[in-house]
């Protein structure tokens, strides 16, 4: 009876910012579909800023059937996912912001890409940078020797979630592509006084 479906983030969807997020979007976006430029825009990322790479990844595993946009149905099912979608679920979407082109597998370059635009942003928000940080070089090396079983380079969809399952530490390093809910909202609150 009424009961809400508790992820590990314990976050709750919030009705009124999806109303807003929806307003936003109609608004925005009257052809009903978000490019990539608009989705930036929408959640008031600098198109040049720390942000801008991982919006693209982000728009990337948004767009479910790959024609280069996002409609509302794609969207609202991303931020249902996002908000409350379990822990599988969420590293599944996690793959895909990874897996930069798609092809099944994360290589040592995607990984690092990612890592990278990750640093930046926790840089540019000030966050997690009060502990000892190791490099995005050390975070890629120690994430390929805790989830690359077979030693091969390259991380698969089923590796990627046992890893992070069996590893507390790779998977609190996913915390922002897991629960990217708080980037949404801060960015959508940043956005919202322009």
């Amino acid at each position: 009876m009424g009961q809400t479906q508790q992820t590990g983030s314990c976050e709750e969807i919030d009705v009124k910012a999806l109303q807003d997020m929806y307003k936003k979007f109609v608004l925005e976006c009257p052809s009903g579909v978000l490019f990539l430029h608009e989705f930036k825009r929408f959640f008031g990322v600098d198109p040049t800023g720390e942000a801008s790479d991982y919006a693209e990844n982000m728009f990337r595993a948004f767009d479910k059937n790959g024609d280069n946009t996002i409609d509302f149905l794609e969207f609202v099912a991303a931020l249902n996912l996002v908000f409350r979608g379990d822990l599988e679920h969420k590293l599944r979407w996690s793959f895909k912001v990874y897996d930069k082109d798609g092809n099944g597998y994360v290589d040592r370059n995607e990984l690092r890409s990612i890592i990278d635009s990750i640093y930046r942003i926790k840089k540019c928000s000030k966050k997690d940078m009060s502990e000892t940080q190791l490099s995005v070089d050390e975070v890629v090396e120690r994430i390929l020797d805790a989830v690359d079983f077979d030693r091969d380079g390259h991380i698969t969809l089923e590796e990627f979630i046992r890893g992070a399952q069996e590893d507390p530490w790779v998977l609190n390093m996913l915390r922002l592509d897991m629960n990217p809910a708080g980037w949404v909202l801060e960015n959508r609150r940043k956005s919202a006084h322009f």
